[in-house]
């Protein structure tokens, strides 16, 4: 649906302006009345970039979303009188248009679902399906709990991935920039200054003159490659979906970072899988669901197979047990729930478990990292001045004598 940029002007005169979807001009001065909006002047936005996709709705304003929706049934307050409160009361722009367009077609007689699933870059296929099957099974309140303690655990669980990531590359790139400067800049005077006193140069000196000397006559090509590299890897992953596969195996191969990442869908996975289960979607429905939610095409191919193998008669903690991809305290716990009739507490259960596991593995993944960086690039560092300033206090030496 086309978005439009308007300027309108309400009962009491004053004006307004802002953008608003609609399927066309007539549309959009519908959507404007319901509003309590006159249209004066109009044009059309072509969305070049995603200007208007999902980055401009935050997952915190999906929380405070179901948040309110939460309260108004809890309350007893006809909900289109609390869809009215909640486009009023919304800061962010584009996320009170979205509101005002599902109360428009929820006055129009479209289920909730409905009017959401006509919002596919904020409301994904699992928001969907779940207040689906809450407006089926009359659970709606809890639906919106639910969807609301979930969004708030993946916010908890981004903040721990780039609390991970972001302090090893910070000091990566620091100390990066630091031999790259030494190299080009401090290395060649030091070098010009042994050559001018004729002072014999041990192997590593020369080593790292033959280093500087390289850097500095093939930088240009050096930093192509860099970039190119990732540039040529990203276009092959969003091309190919042999590439997009092999490149989720090696994210889960990485060391460290790959059985933390692993443990992080396989939480995330959990705890969709018990809430859509506990809100009335089948099982084969809810795997087919979270292939999309895993976001790494290794996990979502097994979860694949594990539909599959369900549909052929086999139970579900056999098939889970067959992917490879749970711990046996895991596969027990499935197993527990699947004959007790509890498999959403059992699934509650793995994905508490497995925040756990995340939270205890980040902390300890980043007591050995600092270390770890500390040391090796403080090695490369010593390496470098040992390189560069043995020969100077070879020279130091010579003269005193």
């Amino acid at each position: 649906m086309p978005t439009f940029k308007y300027k309108a002007v309400d009962k009491t005169g004053r004006p307004a302006r802002g953008s608003l979807d609609a399927a066309n001009e007539v549309d959009l001065e519908l959507r404007l009345k319901r509003m309590g909006l006159d249209l004066i002047v109009f044009r059309p936005v072509v969305d070049r970039f995603g200007l208007f996709a999902r980055g401009n709705v935050t997952r915190q304003d999906l929380i405070n979303f179901c948040f309110h929706l939460e309260q108004i049934s809890r309350a007893g307050v006809p909900f289109l009188e609390g869809l009215k409160d909640l486009r009023d009361s919304l800061d962010n722009p584009r996320f009170r248009e979205i509101v005002a367009a599902l109360l428009e077609d929820v006055e129009g007689g479209k289920m909730l679902s409905q009017a959401l699933a006509a919002h596919p870059k904020v409301f994904d296929d699992v928001f969907v399906n779940l207040v689906k099957a809450g407006e089926q099974t009359g659970l709606l309140e809890e639906v919106f709990t639910n969807l609301a303690a979930s969004l708030k655990w993946q916010d908890e669980l981004v903040a721990q991935t780039r609390r991970l990531l972001v302090y090893p590359l910070l000091v990566l790139a620091v100390v990066t920039m630091a031999i790259v400067f030494l190299m080009l800049f401090v290395v060649p005077q030091v070098v010009q200054l042994l050559k001018n006193m004729g002072a014999a140069l041990p192997l590593q000196t020369r080593i790292l003159i033959t280093l500087s000397q390289g850097l500095a006559a093939w930088w240009p090509l050096l930093l192509g490659v860099v970039l190119a590299v990732p540039a040529a890897i990203a276009v092959a992953v969003k091309r190919s979906a042999r590439a997009r596969y092999f490149a989720d195996l090696a994210k889960l191969n990485l060391p460290v970072i790959g059985p933390i990442l692993q443990k992080i869908i396989l939480a995330r996975f959990a705890n969709f899988f018990a809430l859509m289960y506990r809100s009335g979607i089948s099982i084969l429905d809810a795997i087919a669901s979270c292939q999309e939610i895993a976001a790494n095409r290794v996990i979502a191919d097994g979860l694949r197979r594990a539909g599959q193998q369900i549909s052929a008669g086999d139970g579900l903690t056999d098939s889970f047990h067959n992917l490879g991809l749970f711990p046996p305290l895991v596969i027990r716990m499935l197993k527990v729930g699947e004959t007790t009739g509890a498999l959403d507490t059992a699934l509650l259960n793995v994905s508490y478990f497995y925040n756990r596991e995340v939270k205890d593995s980040i902390e300890h993944a980043l007591k050995l990292l600092e270390p770890a960086l500390t040391v090796v690039l403080g090695l490369i560092m010593a390496l470098i001045m040992f390189s560069v300033l043995m020969p100077v206090y070879d020279i130091i030496g010579t003269l005193k004598l």
